[in-house]
This record gives structure tokens, sequence and C-alpha cells, in this order.
């Protein structure tokens, strides 16, 4: 009786090994019945979440999409920027919406979707700027500055690559820490895009941002960021599927309405739809 049932039961075991996704995958069919929690990393304005709902460039973008792919149940948790990527890959979420910038080494890491947005630099510097910081190039010129990076961040890439010291980069956990770093002294100005520095400015009257700013140049190339959705890379066809309903939607007025109800601009949004993944993840 045993080896009887155990022979009707093997092929139908080794049919459910064959039909079940790997540990971690996620299939459309199986959000669409079962949900999909979404990090974002409390930044503004790129993504941040209120009393449960998300907010910003790539939360309302996401859900745009999520819910014409069927998929509604959408649950939102808040992860710092610096372990967006590694929770990821724990398969504490589904996917990050915090407009990540494309680099190649994060590629290595992770998928990422077609490129949703476009984002300079800037400077967040005590009201006044008392210390004249207008540039990176400030920065090798005073070797006593001290600069702000958000843990995980792309500015440290930019902080290195123009040589900094070590002692010179101040790691902060979040954008937020920003001003009461700069209010203490422990920093001298707060690398961020352009976009977060302005909207951190505008909530603290100690704080301003530092104008005139020279973009930073890397390799020749002054910086901008293209910002894309992360997905882990087992999750191919999820991927593939998200960047069809994502495309579509980046046809409609909805998209651009969006991000320029965020501050960014037409120029900025051209430039995201102009650009190419893969070129960014395979750039030197």
């Amino acid at each position: 009786m045993k080896n009887t049932l155990r022979k009707l039961l093997l092929p139908v075991a080794l049919a459910a090994l064959v039909a079940a996704p790997a540990f971690g995958q996620a299939t459309v069919e199986s959000l669409q019945q079962n949900g999909i929690t979404v990090a974002t990393a409390n930044e503004i304005p790129y993504g941040w979440v209120e009393n449960g709902q998300a907010f910003g460039i790539a939360p309302e973008v996401a859900t745009a999409v999520l819910e014409s792919m069927g998929i509604t149940d959408i649950s939102w948790t808040v992860t710092e920027f610096g372990s967006l990527i590694p929770g990821l890959i724990a398969n504490r979420f589904d996917l990050v919406a915090a407009s990540q910038a494309v680099l190649p080494a994060r590629c290595e890491q992770v998928n990422f979707s077609k490129i949703n947005s476009s984002y300079g630099e800037g400077f967040l510097v005590l009201a006044g700027n008392p210390q004249n910081i207008h540039s990176y190039q400030d920065f090798v010129d005073n070797p006593n500055l001290r600069m702000g990076i958000v843990s995980g961040a792309d500015q440290l890439d930019f902080a290195q690559a123009y040589g900094l010291a070590e002692s010179q980069i101040i790691p902060l956990n979040a954008n937020a820490d920003a001003p009461s770093a700069l209010t203490a002294n422990r920093i001298d100005a707060y690398a961020a895009t352009g976009l977060t520095a302005a909207g951190l400015a505008g909530a603290n009257a100690r704080v301003e941002v530092a104008d005139p700013f020279e973009d930073p140049v890397i390799d020749g190339e002054p910086v901008r960021s293209f910002g894309a959705f992360t997905f882990s890379q087992d999750d191919a066809d999820f991927l593939a599927a998200f960047n069809e309903a994502l495309a579509a939607f980046h046809a409609t007025p909805e998209y651009r309405a969006i991000l320029l109800s965020h501050g960014l601009s037409d120029g900025d949004v051209d430039a995201a739809l102009a650009a190419s993944t893969a070129d960014l993840c395979a750039a030197e």
C-alpha cells in the first residue's frame, strides 16, 4: 500500500516542483493573488510614506503601473537607502520604488527597470553658506571640509572620484538627518540630488541650497543620474511584464504630470525617456 501510494504521489509532487517558482521569485499571477510589498526610502520627492500611503515620483508611477497589471494589494515599507538592495536580495520585499540611480556596480546585484526619472546634483549647506561651498572641487581645495552622504548613495562614488579623503566623508543614515548634522557642525555640506537638497531647505530655515552649484564632472562628463525601479535578479519574468506596462504608462500624460508635480522639468522627463538601462549598466 505504501509503495502504491508513493507511486501515485510522486508524479504529483514532481509536477508541483516544476510548476512552483523558486523561493522569493515573484510572478504577476502570484502578486495578483497575494499582493506585493514595495520598499522606498522616505526621500522627498522620490518616495515617502505617510499613514501607510506612498507618495513621490517612484511610488506614484509604480502604483499606476502595478494597478494596470492587476496588482492592487500594495503594501509599502520604509527602509534606509543603504538597506534597499540588501533587503531586496534577502526577499524582504518584491520591488524597490525609490528612484535609485542605475549604476554598473548595482547592476551586478539587482535588475533595473526601464529608466523612469533623471535628476542633477546639489549641496545643502547652512543658511548663508558660511564655508562658501559650491562644488565637489571645493572639498579637494580645502581638505578640512566635511561632506555628509547617505550610506549607499551614488554621491559617495562622486566624492571618491574626486579623491576626497575618508575623513572628509561623513556617512548619514537618512536625508532627514542632514539639517541637524549641519547645525551641529558635524558636516559642512550635504551632498544629494538637487531636488532632495531643495526639499530639505524648504522645510528648515537654518539651511539652504548651495547656489550657484557646479555639477560634478566624472570622466569628463557632467553627472546626471537616472532612476529606475529595482528588482531581484530572480524575477526576470516579473520585470519583463512590469517594463511592458511601464512603457505603456510612459506614453500617457499622467506619467509626465506626476514627475512635473514633484519638481522635475520637461527636460528631466525627456532625458529619462531617452536613456537606456542597458547602456547605463554597461558604462565604464
